[in-house]
């Protein structure tokens, strides 16, 4: 459905997004995931066509975006961090106003409206104004005006911030729902929301895309994956020395329990996703250092991420000069929009 190569995006000496690639496939919902400041935002922009890229390639349902971007862009449903609503319109009028932007045909405007709004639940909304409705419902306006016309692609950049946990909950129920039709790409640095919603997640740091995967499987990509707990009866020296005769450990922590002096706790990382649980056994048992708990742990989302990004530079500040770039960027694409 979209396919993205060696996208590169510099602002003068800033390299917002360093050479990314990645496809996305037909009905499933991504999730791109990275610390503030990461390039998610940007890279969004660049596949709409809301900016272009400094180098790459975005291919989008078959359509270069550079070369046939009216053709591209109706594959695409968009709705930015701040959604852009008219507040003085009411619901209706906005939706009937994006229609017509989209060129959608006028005989099925109105069923389409009707259904959309069926679909994100603002039907009883939709002879408010826009400015009066609380920020959930905005939301779902936002939401509706990126589903008229049922693009293929529906791109939302980080759709639930600044919601109240109830309007999270609504909301992610809402994309759910629209990957049983469309393929749903989502920007978040919430990591919960992310291991809720997404079948795939694709990881940036930095600019780069450090890893992706299925959420289940991106464990495997962090070293130390394979995790294990130990509870030994012995002392640390002589576990540190039996430990070291297993070739599968990466590296071992041993500390004495604080419930029991004569408890060694052991915390284990093995090189690949190794199962070394009977070789533990048989070397404690040999050696008279009975086993008093064993248990693996699996990484969470969250253990991922923080290894793969661990090492980002903090580029928040940087942020604010690439932003005032986006804006003399988007004036001067609106000046040659007017012209």
């Amino acid at each position: 459905m979209i396919e993205v190569n060696h996208l590169v995006k510099r602002y003068g000496d800033h390299l917002a997004v360093n050479d990314i690639s990645f496809t996305v496939e037909k009905g499933q919902i991504y999730g791109f995931l990275g610390p503030n400041g990461a390039g998610k935002s940007t890279t969004m922009n660049i596949i709409t066509g809301y900016i272009a890229s400094t180098e790459g390639e975005i291919i989008i349902n078959g359509h270069n975006i550079l070369d046939e971007p009216e053709a591209a862009k109706k594959s695409i449903g968009y709705l930015p961090e701040q959604p852009p609503l008219y507040f003085d319109m009411t619901v209706m009028e906005y939706l009937k106003f994006s229609a017509e932007l989209k060129k959608i045909p006028k005989a099925d405007i109105t069923r389409m409206i009707d259904e959309v709004m069926k679909l994100v639940d603002i039907e009883d909304k939709q002879n408010k104004l826009i400015k009066n409705l609380s920020k959930g419902y905005k939301q779902r306006v936002g939401l509706a005006q990126a589903i008229l016309g049922y693009p293929e692609v529906i791109i939302l950049d980080e759709p639930t911030v600044g919601l109240d946990p109830k309007q999270i909950i609504e909301i992610r129920d809402l994309i759910k729902g629209l990957s049983e039709k469309h393929t749903v790409i989502l920007s978040s640095h919430i990591l919960s929301e992310v291991s809720a919603v997404c079948d795939y997640v694709l990881i940036i740091s930095d600019g780069k895309l450090v890893a992706s995967d299925t959420p289940d499987n991106l464990s495997k990509l962090a070293s130390g994956s394979n995790v294990m707990d130990i509870m030994v009866k012995g002392n640390v020296s002589k576990m540190e020395q039996l430990l070291q005769k297993i070739e599968e450990i990466d590296e071992f922590n041993c500390q004495i329990s604080e419930k029991d002096e004569k408890i060694v706790d052991i915390s284990i990382k093995t090189k690949d996703s190794v199962d070394i649980r009977e070789k533990i056994f048989y070397l404690c048992a040999q050696n008279e250092c009975p086993i008093l708990g064993m248990q693996s742990k699996i990484l969470s989302l969250e253990d991922v991420f923080l290894e793969l990004t661990q090492n980002s530079e903090e580029i928040v500040e940087d942020n604010v000069d690439v932003e005032v770039d986006m804006e003399a960027e988007k004036a001067n694409q609106d000046e040659e929009v007017s012209k």
